[in-house]
């Protein structure tokens, strides 16, 4: 071997590599990849198995128990770190691959980055087929790792291994990318993986990623200030991408300065603290009342690192201003043109920055300031309700457990939430202390995320009480990485609610004349019916047998004790309750579009098509 190369294997070569990455912005430097998660079988565990036990020194591995779930941890840990690290997934052909697509659907969705490595089929085609490969009949070169392809913001099959360079390099910049990340894979064949190559020992140098904060352009910046200061009820819509710019302060310095309100997403929630008093909460389908008030009448909406999903636009119903228009803050082109917006194409925090000095002297008019803060007072009083229990002894709400959950956390704590009921009442409720303690995926909305997300903040954040806010439901789908945190001595701490079913889709299955059909755990009787009795199931033991400690809280009093017990433990921690189903959080402040059959003969049906036909009416398309 010369000095100017190295022979090493392909997964060899890649594990260094990638060892060698880094990120920078403002002067910081990260590693680009901070660890491998994986789960071996054939296609992998020759090849990227034995390079990690080979450099096992400088690529720390996490031993997963489902692959949807490994990329639901690493991005729930990217997430944490604000898209500045991330995390790689190996996993073998066939299911194990396939089991990859949600979580990387998940992660470019969000705009989040996680590096994929599953195994492929041989490249020299000497074993053909491979036990679990799929062939096509017109196309020999598919395997079912081209599923990943829609859902990967790059994708490559490594053929040879001198091909793994440009395609490490391509991977690399994509993930460090703010504007272009989110899931790339590198299908790996099994073959090309073991196969040794004389590598140039440049290929394994520290390298360095510039996460660039580029500037909006400077006659883009004069017309939105002078769009800003010709409105009379401007109104900020801040998303994720304030949070993964780390522009909290540069959007309360514009905030404190011209008294411009503020509403937040999913994903930008907390983006203010909670009681600054230009934060409103949520806004859209599941938003607070003042924020979908001002929604309605704003004539400039200022879009900040947000892509305006449908439940923030409540299916294009919200924003009702005849005048209304929009101004988009945004690390990309596609998402600042939505909505036929005036745009800012830049990074969040340097655009607010930018922006605040383009509007020195500038405020809204003191009228409209003592409107919307009047309307917060209101919904403080309304959160307070539904967070209240003025009986102990009682089985408590779902809004009680926040409440109970709300007067327990600090400042640091990590929320995290995906799906069921629960996102709704915590944007409208959640009172967000930091930037990162609100932390919903609502992008894709995944059941399943929760815990493992849990776990990749965990080991982002060590010593920050993490907690999983998980249903029934969602606890049924991908429990499994409990087993993970116990191994990991990963002190996550689980609030499992109980409420014999599907709430929300119960909720809306009755909204849309589809009765609650299969919405509920009961028995079955022999004719085919459900009675009201549910399903002897124990999820809290299931938990303590995949090694948590389980407390069990039937009243307020008792889950008010054991959510501070859970904090204060250094183990995994289960907090099991059955709540009472009635509902009690706030109802929705604005429409969501979800289509109602046409023509039905059954009663309930009919009603909600009246109802969607009434809604429906308001939609607009901005133009």
């Amino acid at each position: 071997m010369s000095a100017a190369t190295r022979r090493l294997t392909t997964a060899q070569a890649l594990v260094r590599f990638l060892s060698a990455q880094y990120t920078e912005r403002d002067g910081v430097r990260r590693r680009l990849i901070t660890g491998t998660w994986g789960i071996f079988g054939h296609g992998n565990v020759a090849g990227i198995g034995q390079a990690l036990v080979e450099y096992a020194d400088v690529m720390p591995y996490h031993q997963g128990r489902n692959e949807q779930a490994m990329v639901h941890a690493a991005v729930g840990h990217a997430r944490q770190l604000n898209r500045l690290s991330a995390q790689a997934v190996t996993t073998s052909i066939g299911p194990g691959a396939t089991n990859l697509v949600t979580g990387a659907a998940l992660a470019t969705v969000n705009r989040l980055p996680v590096l994929l490595l599953p195994g492929d089929y041989f490249a020299s085609r000497v074993a053909d087929p491979l036990l679990q490969q799929l062939e096509h009949p017109a196309e020999a070169d598919v395997s079912v790792n081209d599923t990943l392809r829609p859902v990967s913001r790059y994708f490559d099959r490594v053929t040879r291994p001198e091909a793994l360079i440009p395609s490490a390099l391509n991977a690399a910049r994509v993930l460090a990318d703010p504007a272009e990340t989110g899931a790339v894979t590198l299908a790996l064949p099994q073959d090309v993986q073991a196969e040794a190559y004389d590598w140039p020992e440049e290929f394994f140098a520290e390298r360095v990623w510039s996460v660039r904060r580029p500037a909006p352009d400077p006659a883009e910046l004069t017309a939105a200030a002078a769009a800003v200061r010709a409105a009379r009820r401007p109104l900020i819509v801040a998303g994720g991408g304030v949070h993964h710019s780390e522009a909290e302060e540069a959007l309360k310095a514009l905030v404190d300065a011209t008294g411009i309100p503020v509403a937040s997403t999913q994903a930008g929630k907390g983006s203010l603290r909670h009681d600054h008093p230009a934060d409103l909460g949520g806004i859209g389908h599941t938003g607070t009342a003042v924020s979908d008030e001002l929604a309605r009448t704003a004539d400039l909406v200022i879009g900040v690192g947000t892509r305006y999903s449908d439940f923030t636009t409540a299916s294009g119903t919200l924003f009702q201003n005849p005048d209304v228009r929009f101004l988009n803050l945004n690390i990309t082109g596609f998402d600042a043109h939505k909505l036929a917006a005036r745009t800012l194409v830049g990074d969040a925090r340097t655009g607010l920055e930018q922006l605040a000095g383009a509007l020195a002297g500038h405020r809204v008019e003191p009228s409209y300031e003592a409107e919307y803060r009047a309307g917060k007072e209101r919904w403080e009083r309304v959160v307070e309700t539904a967070y209240r229990a003025d009986d102990d002894t009682a089985v408590p709400t779902q809004t009680q457990v926040l409440g109970a959950l709300d007067a327990v956390v600090g400042d640091e704590d990590v929320v995290i939430n995906a799906a069921g009921s629960l996102p709704g009442d915590l944007h409208k409720l959640w009172r967000s202390r930091s930037p990162r303690q609100y932390h919903l995926e609502y992008g894709y909305s995944c059941m399943g995320y929760e815990i493992p997300a849990a776990l990749g903040v965990q080991q982002a954040a060590p010593g920050t009480p993490v907690w999983a806010l998980v249903g029934d439901g969602t606890y049924l789908m991908n429990p499994t990485e409990i087993v993970t945190a116990v191994q990991e001595r990963l002190p996550v701490k689980l609030v499992l609610i109980q409420n014999h079913g599907y709430a929300s889709i119960g909720g809306l299955s009755e909204s849309v004349g589809a009765e609650r059909f299969g919405t509920a755990y009961r028995h079955r009787a022999a004719d085919g019916t459900f009675t009201g009795a549910p399903l002897p199931v124990d999820l809290a033991a299931n938990a303590a047998s995949l090694g948590m400690d389980v407390l069990r809280a039937k009243t307020v009093r008792e889950l008010r004790n054991a959510l501070a017990e859970a904090r204060a433990s250094d183990r995994p921690t289960c907090v099991y309750v059955e709540t009472d189903p009635a509902p009690t959080a706030p109802p929705a402040e604005a429409w969501w579009d979800v289509p109602v059959a046409e023509v039905s003969a059954r009663e309930a049906a009919v009603q909600a098509r009246a109802r969607y036909d009434s809604e429906a009416a308001g939609r607009r398309r901005h133009l």
